[in-house]
Parts: C-alpha cells; sequence; structure tokens
C-alpha cells in the first residue's frame, strides 16, 4: 500500500506547492489536450505497481508453497494423517506403526505430511510451526514442517466439523532421535493392528479420544482411504439447513 500511498501523497503537494497562485514559473494551458510525457508515467505507474505486486506474490507463493520440501541434508520422517469424527489418525508408514490423537516426531528433522479426510472437510494446524492446511475427502494435501528443538506443540482442528469439534486436538512432541526410535519400538510392543477391520471401528463417531497406538498397519491403508476404497465415516448430522455442516450423502 505504501507503494501507491506515498507517491500519491508526494505528488499531491509537489502539484500544489508549483502550482500555487504565487508561482509565475507554472505554465497555465487551458486548452491542454494531449501529453506524451503524461501519458507515459500515467500509465507506466500502474504497470510498475501490478509487476511489483505481481512479482511479491507469486515469489512468496512458491516460497510458502506447503508442497515444497524443506531445506535438509537429512531425509523427511514421512507421515500420513486422516482426520475423522473427532479425532486424528497418524501413520508412520515406514515404521509400521500408527498412532491416534499423538503425533511424535523427531527434533531437527523435516516432516513430510500426506493428509486426507475419511469424513467430512477437516483442518489440520500447529499453530508453533506454520502452515494450516486443509483434508479433504477423496483426495490427499501435502505439508511440509520441522521442529527446530524438542518441545510440546498444541495440534488443532480449525475447522468446524460437528459435535466432537470442540475436543478434536492432539499433542505434537518433538523429542531427539534416540527417544523417537525409542518410542516406534514401544509402539511396535504394544497395542491391536490397524488392518480394514481395525480402520472401520476407528471410523465410528467419537469424541474425547484418549492417545494409543497401533503396533502393525496394514500395508497401503492410507491409500485405500484417501480412494475411497475403504467406507468413509458418517459424518456429521444435522437437520438444520442453515448449519455449516450438512449431512453426508451416498451418490
Amino acid at each position: 500500500m505504501l507503494m501507491i500511498v506515498v507517491p500519491v501523497v508526494i505528488a499531491t503537494l509537489a502539484f500544489a506547492w508549483w502550482f500555487r497562485e504565487s508561482n509565475t514559473k507554472a505554465r497555465y494551458l487551458p486548452d491542454w489536450a494531449y501529453s506524451g510525457r503524461v501519458e507515459f508515467v500515467v500509465w507506466a505507474i500502474p504497470v510498475l505497481v501490478i509487476l511489483f505486486l505481481g512479482g511479491i506474490a507469486w515469489i512468496g507463493s512458491h516460497e510458502l508453497d506447503p508442497r515444497k520440501a524443506l531445506p535438509s541434508r537429512v531425509r523427511p520422517l514421512e507421515v500420513q494423517v486422516v482426520s475423522l469424527d473427532w479425532k486424528w489418525l497418524f501413520i508412520y508408514p515406514e515404521q509400521g506403526v500408527a498412532s491416534v490423537n499423538q503425533l511424535v516426531v523427531p527434533a531437527g528433522i523435516p516432516v513430510h505430511f500426506s493428509l486426507t479426510s475419511a469424513s467430512v472437510m477437516n483442518a489440520f494446524f500447529v499453530p508453533q510451526l506454520g502452515t494450516m492446511i486443509y483434508t479433504m475427502h477423496g483426495m490427499t494435501t501435502q505439508l511440509n514442517l520441522q521442529a527446530d528443538r524438542p518441545g510440546v506443540f498444541h495440534g488443532l482442528s480449525s475447522q468446524y466439523s460437528g459435535d466432537g469439534f470442540s475436543d478434536m486436538a492432539f499433542e505434537m512432541h518433538a523429542v531427539p532421535a534416540d527417544q523417537f526410535a525409542g518410542w516406534i519400538g514401544a509402539a511396535r510392543g504394544a497395542g491391536p493392528v490397524l488392518d480394514e477391520q481395525g480402520y472401520a471401528q476407528l471410523a465410528r463417531q467419537s469424541e474425547n479420544v484418549r492417545p494409543f497406538t497401533y503396533r502393525a498397519v496394514q500395508p497401503r491403508l492410507f491409500e485405500a482411504v484417501a480412494t475411497e476404497k475403504l467406507a468413509p465415516g458418517p459424518g456429521p448430522e444435522t437437520t438444520d439447513p442453515d448449519a455449516m455442516v450438512s449431512p453426508r450423502t451416498e451418490g
């Protein structure tokens, strides 16, 4: 805005000063009709403004693209995220485990998220780390985040999705690499197996779900959810025609 406002204010003051009544050097041209110099200035300034703002938008859009990988010499950790009613499922495909309402990552290492929804549209957000991104049924979105140091970061759903929305939160634990390896080992030694039957039970609506882990995950389960090979969750129900969330309808 200042790129436009400041020149306009300066030009207004300059014109008022130069064309004051006492300035005999200012030319009065009542029959003036055309000036190439004026036309050049009139068109050049908007063009320069558009190029300037367009350049900022172009560069910023690519620099801040959630899909853009973070610069690092370390291979990112892959995490697959599924938003359900009303809980979060985190699948670690390379480690073969999964967790619900708890995300554990190694500090100082980029994390590449692939996200989808098993129900209505939702939004994944860890405010202390950066970008919010939507999760949508039948498609996959991408996000890259990194916790530079160990800590606990609050994660939440920032898209209203029904009765259990207010408690659809999770804790993201960024831990040293050795502690992350220990957590993976502990997860592999306890909990049920996440297969199609287990996923169907998980997809049922539930609120205030306490964090727990799955010791194993059926291969390509996330792809089956994202491509709708597995039945979607029921979705919020409402009879209010003005409600922001409408009932799921089967096509």
